[in-house]
């Protein structure tokens, strides 16, 4: 999302470096490139007068004017500059009560009902007891959907019962959660194509019932600047207390994302980055500024490879590497972990690498990631069709073998023939990397 505004001031950058020394002329010359970068990525006009003046003011001191790295100074200012647009320290969920209670809102399309369910899925993984509900009452579909999504990742949820208003499900809802010594109740709500006086008094009325720790609305960032708009006008009249952005992977400018915690002044407390139910990341602001910026965010990335990564499982992996008895079963594992990264296209922003090469590898990269992943997809298929001493001994594998595990898997026997050259690769590769590493143990 945030591409074109990544590389026009990585550009900005390089020409400030270039100076060697900076004066007040330059100063002024490049708070106009960067003013017009900030315009052209849609960041709401006020936003961008109050990020310059701020960075203008700074960048006019001794800090920088004096400095021997003018150029360095400079990024650095811009970061921080960034970080404060965006919120300067990461905004978390009031998860106190008895139980704590988290009612989403938000227009047709925003994400709701699947933000929903990424959310239970979320504090699920960390030990809570979690309810849905499914408060959108006049969208049967919408019951549906959340219904399904909770039976995916394990949470129950409460729908409503024939003709009841929602304030009543949503009182229902808080009884059964204190029966059931639920720690977290999620509302999901009804939307509208726009705000109107009906849906507002509707969320008052669950409101005054429930009396929610948090009111977070879901705002698609794609819509650019009529997000920003909506938040103001929901935050106006229900008084949020955060706010979810959704759709960070897509095209758009980015510039909602930038304006939208500074115009409403409500934190950003989480991001959609997919349509899977473990696509939603906690928002950091430094963290996000240093990805504008090019310089990557590698505790993102650290922080999602080990929640991917099972540790029994890797050791498991790293005996059997080390007594040569690597076999399918362990081959369908690694894939299964490697799926739970994500696409490699989202991974490379994560990468401290400047942007016009990150738009050049994704490019490159991006017909390659969906193989991949069509490989993945047909590999944990024929896998998952063969026999437990299939899996275990591949020497096995006849011809007629072959066109069983097809059949079973929807596949066709060369798509068996290729998985198994590919396994066959890997175990070579890893008797090479052991018998590299005896050979260093031996030379040390």
């Amino acid at each position: 999302m945030f591409d074109s505004l990544s590389t026009s001031l990585q550009g900005i950058f390089k020409r400030v470096r270039g100076h060697g020394r900076l004066s007040e002329e330059n100063v002024q010359e490049t708070m106009r490139e960067v003013r017009l970068a900030l315009l052209e990525a849609d960041v709401h006009v006020g936003v961008v007068k109050e990020f310059i003046g701020g960075l203008k003011d700074r960048c006019l001191g001794h800090e920088v004017l004096e400095s021997v790295t003018p150029g360095q100074q400079f990024v650095k200012l811009v970061q921080d500059q960034l970080t404060k647009l965006l919120g300067s320290s990461q905004a978390t969920i009031d998860l106190n009560g008895d139980p704590a209670t988290l009612i989403l809102l938000g227009l047709h399309g925003s994400g709701k009902t699947t933000t929903a369910g990424k959310l239970a899925a979320y504090w699920k993984r960390q030990g809570k007891n979690v309810l849905l509900v499914a408060g959108d009452i006049r969208r049967p579909a919408a019951v549906e959907q959340l219904t399904i999504l909770g039976q995916q990742i394990g949470v129950d949820v409460l729908g409503p019962q024939p003709g009841e208003a929602l304030p009543d499900l949503g009182q229902r809802a808080l009884e059964s959660a204190r029966r059931s010594a639920r720690e977290l109740v999620i509302y999901d709500t009804g939307g509208r194509f726009q705000i109107d006086d009906e849906l507002v008094s509707e969320l008052a009325a669950l409101k005054r019932v429930v009396k929610p720790h948090n009111v977070i609305l879901v705002a698609d960032a794609a819509l650019g600047q009529e997000s920003v708009a909506i938040a103001e006008s929901f935050h106006e009249r229900v008084n949020l207390t955060g706010l979810i952005l959704t759709k960070l992977d897509g095209d758009a400018r980015g510039g909602a994302a930038l304006s939208i915690r500074s115009m409403t002044g409500c934190p950003i407390v989480f991001t959609g980055t997919g349509e899977k139910i473990e696509d939603l990341e906690p928002f950091y602001p430094d963290r996000m500024a240093s990805r504008i910026l090019g310089m990557g965010d590698v505790v993102s990335l650290v922080e999602k490879a080990e929640q991917a990564i099972d540790v029994d499982s890797a050791e498991r992996m790293g005996r059997r590497l080390q007594s040569k008895s690597l076999n399918l079963e362990d081959f369908l594992d690694q894939l299964q972990q490697m799926k739970k990264m994500g696409p490699l296209e989202n991974l490379m922003d994560m990468l401290p690498i400047p942007p016009q090469l990150a738009g050049v590898v994704k490019a490159e990269t991006g017909g390659v990631s969906a193989q991949a992943g069509d490989f993945a997809r047909k590999a944990e298929a024929i896998i998952q069709s063969m026999t437990p001493r299939e899996r275990r001994n591949p020497k096995i594998l006849d011809g007629s073998r072959r066109k069983r595990i097809a059949a079973g898997s929807g596949v066709h026997p060369s798509d068996v023939n290729e998985l198994i050259r590919r396994f066959q690769q890997a175990r070579k590769m890893s008797k090479k990397m052991l018998k590299m590493q005896k050979n260093l143990k031996s030379f040390v």
